[in-house]
């Protein structure tokens, strides 16, 4: 895929003020991260399912409407769910995190756009 489907996918599924609220909720979450020999970096803990659901609705368990937005975002590639025994463990994709920062903050790819 190249970047520019996956930037507009990220954008799309961001465009829903639900899952923006989610991914809001998620990147201020202070996650711990393992750092692998080779640099790689995984999230080791974070909210599960369940806790974002009630962070959104107020409701104890996970509802349909929460599941189906988390998937998006997930396909969207924006977010990491991990299941450990019962609960799904959710945090923000770093890679997909520095691709859309990069594009928002690299005016260098604007400026090679040119109209004309």
């Amino acid at each position: 895929m190249n970047n520019r489907v996956d930037l507009s996918k990220m954008f799309k599924a961001l465009g829903d003020p639900t899952r923006l609220h989610i991914y809001e909720f998620l990147r201020a979450q202070n996650c711990e991260i393992a750092v692998g020999e080779a640099g790689e970096v995984q999230v080791t803990s974070g909210p599960t399912a369940g806790q974002i659901c009630c962070h959104i609705t107020g409701q104890p368990e996970i509802n349909s409407t929460i599941s189906h937005h988390l998937r998006e975002l997930r396909l969207a590639n924006l977010i990491i769910m991990e299941r450990r025994g019962k609960n799904m463990i959710c945090s923000i994709n770093l890679a997909s995190y520095a691709v859309l920062s990069d594009f928002i903050n690299n005016k260098a790819v604007m400026q090679n756009e040119r109209c004309c």
